[in-house]
């Protein structure tokens, strides 16, 4: 089954405590303050994006289709099988910035040396691991969370369903109520 990060955007104060973990969870730092201090700063792979008063956390949506890895000349951005995350091998990656460019969520970023890009990897070194990933498990209002995609689309499905029966049996409840009404 596919995984993928769910945003509920009513939830995101836009505090940022997902980009400081994902940042963390990118870095071989053991605290957060060897990790400032070293050469390369970490760098987060997901983004908040203000909103009128409070923000969107933005990353990659590891696309069916992606578009990012179809542009890669060097093949850097690949998925390990149809269901696992498109991932970034920054080995392979010769930081032309194709893959930027081809994203319609802007979350590819060059990294912070100027070698190679950086996305979203949905930390699958956690999530093997039976982990959350760093940014869903930072979440102090869960407004990320991490969900089988057809479990999510069956739970939308049934939700929508009880809606529009209750939809009808409003409308019915009202046409009964109607109808009575011109018998008197």
């Amino acid at each position: 089954m596919t995984k993928v990060i769910l945003v509920d955007d009513r939830r995101c104060l836009g505090c940022r405590s997902c980009m400081l973990e994902c940042a963390m969870a990118h870095t071989d730092a053991k605290t957060l303050v060897e990790a400032i201090s070293s050469d390369t700063p970490p760098q987060p792979r997901i983004h908040i994006e203000p909103v009128g008063e409070f923000g969107m956390p933005l990353q990659c949506r590891h696309c069916e289709d992606a578009p990012c890895m179809t542009v890669c000349p060097t093949e850097a951005i690949q998925r390990l099988s149809p269901d696992s995350p498109v991932l970034l091998d920054a080995d392979r990656c010769i930081g032309c910035r194709f893959c930027m460019f081809a994203c319609p969520f802007g979350v590819i970023d060059l990294s912070r040396d100027g070698k190679a890009m950086v996305k979203c990897d949905m930390c699958i070194q956690r999530t093997e691991a039976g982990e959350l990933p760093a940014c869903v498990a930072a979440c102090p209002t869960r407004a990320l969370s991490l969900v089988e995609l057809d479990d999510y689309l069956r739970q939308q499905r049934r939700e929508v369903a009880q809606m529009l029966a209750g939809s009808k049996s409003a409308q019915q409840a009202a046409g009964e109520s109607d109808s009575g009404s011109d018998e008197g």
